[in-house]
């Protein structure tokens, strides 16, 4: 529960502290002295938005600090101790500091923290309903939101809602995967073709450039077997004028001289070494000339080949050589797109499981909502009929949709109906509940389901607004009575709820010459005495009206 709230430059509260307890607290004041300001600023460290108006004028920022008392919250302790949080005496301090440029900051027992974090643990902590939820009782969202925390499955509607949008993420991922699939089919024929026209050429690696090698050769045979065997001639088989009967004639002509001029040496040993040179190159021609061969068979294959290679090449407008990188790219492609279609079918398997997880916790959500709903609808028409509207009845009533629809709120849309007099079928609140009905209606219902919550601190804020005489002591008597399982605090300008609590806070504006602030009092019971009697019969205080006031103190 809470124990502590300090507010400082806060709207007009320049600083304020308040130590709270267990039971039913009322919270009055007159009309402008800032009732509402202390809830205000409790919302804003469960995570409520704030901007700079929020901070006191004049001053740099605002700073909230709520502590509550988690001992008997199970569920805040695990949160805790998830994120390393926990603090051993079983307190969490919520902060919160608005700057006045908008800045706002969020801290869970000194560690900074998310806004997000501050809301999702706030709901565990306390719950907190307004003098205007009866206006969204006119959306059906309430009604559901309503029903399933009544009947305890909130948790169980976040998975529904989990389990939906998985579905609709798979089911689009599906579509998508299934058209690019429909579109890809000519394509998919069309790359199965390709690949088959390159897997039957079966280009092997350096194979071009050996057929072209064998091309010119073969092309210029006959060249090349006249231009050898003329070399050869001039070489060595012309016996008058060949290279190696000169290089013979000149070493004899300078044989003669080598003894007594030893510098033709040198000149002789080079024409020796010409004449081996031109011998070996004359045997390597011959053997050339011997081993070739002039095959029009073999020319005319290697003809067609690099034809087939070539005509490939310019079909895909690529050069001969990159066939190879092209078949590699155009098998990557082909990979993928039956990748594609694999996954197509992985995400079919997935969205029957996710469908099939849908349907199990859509019909355990079914199942508590048909059970609660009957339920609800007798504890809200035994509240609105104490509250003043003797022959109302409440209904509520399932929608159910089709079941192969995965819904993020379920299977069922919920609605409150509500007759207000006997003998009259039950309509939507919109069309048959006044204001002053509507707002029976809503506290009826915010008593009820209070009861059933899981919450520890439950707060009101003038949710008793257009009710009034013998009412409004009921309305008293059942808040107290939540207070007596809990922690209750309420806004209210009813004397009859103001004298059922266990504790009074009375709200007071303190002008200055320059600055207004607002004050809060914990009254004794001579205060009590005073400010219910101020409620009954407003700032002139009378003997009867103190009179009266002690009658409803005492009679509590």
């Amino acid at each position: 529960m809470l124990v502590h709230l300090a507010v400082n430059n806060y709207a007009i509260v320049d600083h304020l502290e308040l130590e709270l307890s267990s039971g039913m607290t009322v919270i009055t004041g007159e009309t402008g002295a800032g009732k509402s300001i202390m809830l205000d600023a409790l919302a804003l460290t469960l995570g409520d938005r704030a901007d700079s108006g929020a901070v006191r004028p004049g001053t740099d920022k605002a700073d909230i600090l709520a502590t509550f008392d988690i001992s008997q919250i199970p569920e805040a302790q695990a949160w805790l101790d998830e994120r390393d949080l926990n603090s051993a005496d079983q307190q969490v301090i919520l902060r919160r500091v608005i700057t006045a440029e908008g800045r706002s900051r969020g801290y869970i027992n000194g560690s900074p923290c998310p806004q997000q974090d501050l809301k999702a643990l706030g709901e565990m902590l306390i719950d907190i309903h307004s003098q205007h939820e009866h206006q969204s009782l006119l959306k059906p969202d309430t009604h559901r939101r309503l029903l399933d925390d009544y009947t305890g499955s909130t948790d169980l509607a976040r998975q529904v809602q989990l389990a939906a949008q998985r579905c609709k993420q798979t089911e689009q991922a599906l579509k998508q995967a299934s058209e690019k699939g429909n579109e890809q089919t000519s394509r998919l024929q069309l790359l199965t073709y390709q690949l088959e026209e390159l897997d039957n050429l079966s280009l092997q690696e350096g194979e071009l450039d050996e057929l072209e090698n064998d091309q010119r050769q073969l092309a210029n045979a006959e060249q090349i077997m006249q231009s050898c065997q003329h070399v050869i001639n001039l070489c060595s088989e012309n016996d008058s004028g060949s290279v190696l009967h000169a290089l013979t004639i000149s070493q004899q002509r300078l044989a003669a001289f080598r003894s007594s001029h030893h510098s033709l040496e040198e000149a002789d040993g080079m024409l020796a070494s010409a004449q081996i040179q031109i011998e070996e190159a004359v045997g390597e021609l011959t053997r050339y000339l011997d081993h070739f061969e002039a095959d029009p068979e073999r020319q005319q294959q290697v003809e067609e080949r690099l034809g087939a290679i070539y005509d490939l090449a310019r079909k895909h407008k690529v050069n001969p050589d990159q066939l190879p990188v092209l078949q590699q790219q155009l098998i990557d492609e082909l990979e993928s797109m039956q990748q594609q279609d694999a996954d197509a079918e992985r995400l079919a398997e997935e969205l029957e499981a996710y469908r099939e997880h849908y349907r199990q916790l859509a019909d355990e959500l079914s199942g508590k909502r048909q059970a609660g709903a009957t339920k609800l609808e007798e504890a809200v028409t035994r509240e609105i009929q104490q509250l003043g509207m003797p022959g109302g009845q409440v209904k509520v009533q399932l929608n159910t949709h089709e079941a192969h629809s995965c819904l993020p709120h379920g299977r069922e849309s919920v609605e409150l109906l509500v007759s207000a007099n006997p003998g009259q079928p039950a309509k939507p609140l919109a069309k048959v509940a006044s204001g002053g009905e509507l707002s029976r209606i809503s506290l009826g219902i915010q008593v009820s389901t209070a009861q059933t919550s899981r919450v520890p601190t439950l707060v009101f804020d003038e949710v008793d607004v257009g009710i009034g005489g013998p009412t409004a002591e009921i309305v008293g008597n059942l808040l107290r009575q939540l207070g007596g399982h809990g922690q209750v605090l309420t806004v209210t300008h009813l004397p009859q709820v103001a004298a059922q609590g266990h504790q009074h806070l009375f709200v007071r504006k303190e002008q200055g010459k320059e600055s207004t602030s607002t004050r809060i009092d914990n009254l004794d019971k001579d205060g009590r005495v005073h400010e219910v009697a101020r409620m009954l019969g407003g700032i002139d205080l009378t003997d009867e009206s103190l009179a009266h006031a002690r009658k409803l103190l005492s009679a509590v």
